[in-house]
């Protein structure tokens, strides 16, 4: 299926819009009250730079970076819309293939999966390895800034100590963008359409309740966050935080496995008009699916951070905890090549 961006369009036109949507979840609203939300409850244990309202605020706009990339060409844009989403059928498998709680460890192994029986992970999508890559980013971001840190409070070479402090600084800033980058596909992942082979419309599959055909997609993510969910209805709807104590896959998988969950619910909620304009009943759902994304971006920042502290930086590789019991790792990380 070829998914592109669809445009924000009255709420009226949920039942009648008839251009082919997909593809880029929440809208530029819904992305930005997501990062915001998240940054906003981060944990206190968390950098202070994390948890001040100006990184807030950036977060909600990084957010919306990987929408905004749209449109840089043929290439950087097929390699890069199926990370928005996946073709989650209602069987619990992807397009026939490997199951969303025992996906292959690797993107490679998931395309061959698909491969065998005759899809291929650019048809299905491959939302789950964006959020585990997004993650996986972070952690390495935030090694790299304990290191710094640390090093630039335990040199003993000044100049060591300089670099060292100025990398800190601009480690900051790529952290910022890597939440914001995370925060976009843990956001598309708790909006029930990116996680569905019933993206917009219920399509060509038994329909029993008869559910609609229209194109409700873009203008629920779009239009009517935009118009009727406030930045207070998603905060109120936050969830405690929550570690599974499981791997990032496993955790990942539950989370769209709940999102998946919410499917049905929207397209009986649609077929009720609970997407009318202001419809409390669509504004509950809508805020309770956006603050899904901010509770679960929350936690993946704050468990990134978590982890950082025994990992390991530059090459030849240094492990965290030498470098903050006073190995200087400026060689480390400045590169000696």
């Amino acid at each position: 299926m070829t998914r592109f961006r669809c445009q924000v369009l009255p709420v009226i036109a949920l039942i009648s819009w008839g251009i082919a949507a997909h593809a880029l979840a929440w809208g530029a609203a819904g992305h930005r009250l997501i990062g915001r939300v998240a940054m906003e409850s981060l944990p206190p244990e968390l950098p202070p730079f994390l948890r001040d309202p100006a990184s807030a605020r950036a977060v909600g706009e990084l957010a919306r970076e990987p929408d905004r990339w749209k449109g840089a060409g043929r290439v950087h844009d097929s390699d890069r819309d199926p990370a928005h989403f996946l073709d989650l059928g209602d069987d619990g498998a992807i397009l026939g293939g490997p199951a969303l709680a025992a996906l292959p460890d690797t993107r490679e192994g998931y395309d061959t999966a698909l491969r065998a029986v005759g899809a291929d992970s650019w048809k299905a999508g491959w939302l789950p390895y964006s959020i585990i890559d997004g993650y996986q980013q972070l952690a390495k971001d935030f090694a790299y800034l304990r290191a710094d840190r640390a090093g630039a409070r335990l040199s003993k070479d000044p100049a060591h100590r300089a670099w060292l402090a100025a990398d800190a600084r601009q480690r900051q800033g790529l952290i910022l963008r890597d939440i914001g980058v995370l925060g976009h596909w843990v956001g598309d992942g708790s909006q029930p359409l990116h996680v569905t082979i019933h993206f917009n419309g219920w399509g060509a599959y038994p329909n029993p309740d008869g559910f609609t055909q229209a194109k409700v997609h873009g203008p629920f993510e779009g239009a009517f966050v935009h118009d009727f969910v406030s930045i207070d209805a998603v905060r109120a709807r936050l969830k405690p935080p929550f570690d599974c104590h499981c791997s990032l896959a496993r955790r990942t998988a539950a989370y769209l496995a709940v999102t998946g969950r919410t499917v049905v619910p929207f397209y009986r909620l649609e077929k009720a008009g609970g997407f009318a304009p202001a419809d409390p009943r669509g504004v509950a759902f809508a805020a309770e699916r956006l603050a899904a994304g901010a509770s679960e971006l929350r936690d993946l920042v704050a468990l990134a951070w978590k982890v950082s502290a025994t990992g390991e930086v530059g090459y030849p590789a240094v492990k965290i905890t030498d470098i903050e019991a006073g190995q200087d790792p400026y060689d480390a990380l400045y590169g000696v090549d």
